[in-house]
């Protein structure tokens, strides 16, 4: 039966449905078509080798379109694709992964431009570690310098004292540049000012003087920079400059002024415990005075109590009494003329 006569056939609202169909159909198609005709045309303009398919794709995966595309071709532009096997996959696996595609991307067009050894896998490794991919490029082409101390951390200075005592307050600027096979794992910038700042504050103190270190600046600057501060870090130090030394206070001086008020202190302590031992002494010796007196004074109370009892025992006389009266005057007369005060 001609199609004619199945559609004359059919009833109107059935009709009425397949046309509207039909409709939606073309018109869904067209959005489609309108939505990624732009990009497939770039696409094969470039030579980018993405479909059409791919592109539609793409969006079902919850993958921008645009992105992959302008990184694609960003890297057959370049010449990436004939050195380093990028596909379309890899990129939108990457761009899955929370990785940045146009920065990795840009970082080895640059790497390739400066003849800087880095290919696709090591490139996407460092941008899904955090690190900017592109900027270490950058920093690897265009050293960076660093200022050590931080001046964003507060400290102004690195203080170190010299083997004289001397206070030496220096700032120092550190230029480096990244190194790209140790970014992954590789220590940050905090470690090198640490590092550094370490270095000078050992090496101004190993010098006698700090006249040598006003003398010879340099001198610090070549002996930090022996030391390979860049181990295990994701930079290499290319030089290590004193930009400032400032001369502080004797810090040897006043910490023997300190140490001989302590000595001081501590002798003076000592003192007032002898003192506060000798009062006590003094104090307990006076007691024993009053003690050996009060004893006496017992004792001669006991002599009325003998002669009383030698009276009654008729052991002593009235005479020998009279005589032992009269001894007992003349002794109190001698002593009040030799002024002992005995007997009183």
């Amino acid at each position: 039966m001609p199609n004619s006569l199945i559609l004359a056939a059919l009833p109107t609202g059935a009709l009425i449905g397949v046309a509207a169909v039909l409709f939606f159909v073309v018109l869904i198609f067209f959005a489609i078509f309108a939505r990624y005709i732009g990009l497939w045309i770039q696409c094969y303009m470039t030579n980018a080798g993405i479909s059409f398919l791919q592109l539609v794709l793409m969006s079902i995966r919850r993958v921008n379109p645009t992105v992959i595309v302008r990184a694609k071709i960003t890297a057959v532009q370049a010449g990436l694709t004939e050195i380093y096997p990028i596909s379309t996959r890899d990129l939108e696996s990457h761009y899955l992964a929370g990785g940045n595609v146009p920065n990795v991307i840009r970082s080895l067009v640059a790497a390739h431009r400066a003849n800087i050894d880095l290919d696709w896998q090591t490139a996407q490794a460092i941008d899904l570690a955090g690190r900017d991919v592109l900027e270490a490029v950058r920093t690897s082409v265009y050293p960076k310098v660093i200022d050590c101390p931080d001046p964003k951390k507060g400290a102004g200075t690195l203080d170190a004292v010299a083997a004289d005592g001397i206070l030496l307050r220096s700032r120092a600027r550190v230029t480096v540049r990244t190194n790209i096979r140790q970014l992954i794992g590789g220590a940050t910038e905090e470690t090198i000012i640490a590092r550094v700042g370490q270095g000078i504050v050992q090496a101004i103190g190993k010098t006698a003087s700090y006249k040598m270190v006003l003398e010879n600046p340099e001198m610090i600057s070549e002996t930090v920079l022996n030391q390979g501060l860049e181990a295990q870090t994701a930079f290499e130090i290319v030089s290590i400059d004193i930009a400032d030394i400032d001369v502080g206070e004797n810090i040897g001086a006043r910490l023997m002024a300190d140490q001989a008020e302590a000595d001081m202190r501590v002798a003076q302590a000592k003192a007032e415990q002898r003192r506060a031992d000798f009062t006590a002494r003094e104090q307990e010796m006076v007691a024993n005075v009053q003690k050996n007196r009060a004893e006496v004074v017992l004792a001669e109370a006991q002599v009325p109590v003998a002669i009383a009892e030698a009276f009654r025992n008729q052991s002593l006389g009235l005479v020998d009494y009279y005589e032992l009266k009269n001894v007992q005057a003349d002794t109190q007369m001698r002593s009040a003329i030799a002024g002992t005060g005995v007997g009183k």
